[in-house]
């Protein structure tokens, strides 16, 4: 089971973002390892899963699942256009060792209650008895998955674990705290208030680059955190996200190129700018940075 502070990991890429970087993806778990967080999420948003093929997103969680120190807990996004691929990449993920798997609801058409209950059901059999996550998203997805078909998957479902909901304001993320489902936060300016309400930790992008402020957040609740990651949010969603999260991990001593898959675009010098000084905005991060070759 995920518990706590689980970053939401970009994927070292290189070539212009055409390729996979293998050799900087342990540098990347020690990091986080060291940063305080309890694991992290491979190829979901933040890791430009669905703009991968399924062969570089298998290669990824096994990437990632070999480079995990003891204790600390890898997690695989498998959510795709189809099905297939997604039953595929879930049976991948319990096959190379992931500790988990997460889909989110399948983007462009607007699925109802039945398919939803069976793209996930079938997404859960093939990865059981493996954890498995609901990743609710609406603004990535297209839509929101109704609580009734989360109801419906927890009943048919018997490795259903919970959810990651990153929907905002709160309002959208309340309905999906169900009792006896665990809860992670996508959007960090809503942990505190999540926690209060009975989430149990988060799934943080930020966490990728500012492991240490997250793993305050979650599990210290640190008055000094949440405005911190208000003020860092309110500026990388005004820039190229991806790009922002490689670059201030570069500054930070972490071989990530700044190389994104198109269509997303890598920053220019003002927002690279912007991102890396970004870092004395975040209390602990430059006191606790971990020390990489």
């Amino acid at each position: 089971m995920l518990h706590g502070a689980i970053a939401a990991s970009v994927t070292p890429l290189t070539d212009g973002g055409s390729a996979l970087d293998d050799d900087a993806v342990g540098s990347l778990v020690e990091f986080l390892a060291t940063g305080g967080v309890d694991g992290l999420l491979a190829c979901g948003t933040t890791g430009e899963g669905i703009l991968l093929s399924l062969q570089e997103r298998k290669r990824a969680a096994e990437l990632f699942v070999a480079a995990r120190p003891p204790g600390f807990a890898v997690a695989a996004h498998c959510g795709a256009q189809t099905t297939a691929d997604t039953v595929a990449l879930a049976q991948h993920a319990a096959a190379a060792g992931a500790d988990a798997v997460a889909v989110i609801a399948p983007p462009y058409f607007q699925l109802d209650e039945l398919s939803l209950v069976a793209h996930f059901r079938a997404a859960a059999d093939a990865c059981a008895p493996l954890p498995f996550y609901v990743y609710e998203f609406a603004a990535r997805s297209g839509y929101a998955i109704p609580v009734t078909a989360i109801e419906r998957l927890r009943d048919a479902a018997p490795n259903l674990a919970g959810l990651k909901v990153s929907d905002a304001p709160f309002g959208r993320v309340e309905p999906y705290l169900l009792d006896g489902l665990d809860v992670f936060i996508g959007s960090e300016p809503l942990v505190l208030q999540g926690l209060e309400r009975g989430a149990v930790g988060a799934v943080s992008g930020l966490a990728t680059a500012f492991p240490e402020l997250i793993a305050a957040l979650v599990h210290e609740r640190s008055p000094q955190a949440h405005p911190a990651v208000v003020k860092i949010r309110e500026v990388l969603d005004r820039i190229p996200f991806h790009a922002a999260l490689k670059a201030i991990l570069a500054e930070r001593g972490v071989p990530v190129r700044e190389d994104v898959r198109a269509p997303l675009r890598p920053l220019n010098d003002e927002e690279r700018s912007r991102a890396v000084g970004l870092l004395a905005a975040a209390p602990f991060a430059t006191e606790h940075a971990p020390h990489l070759p």
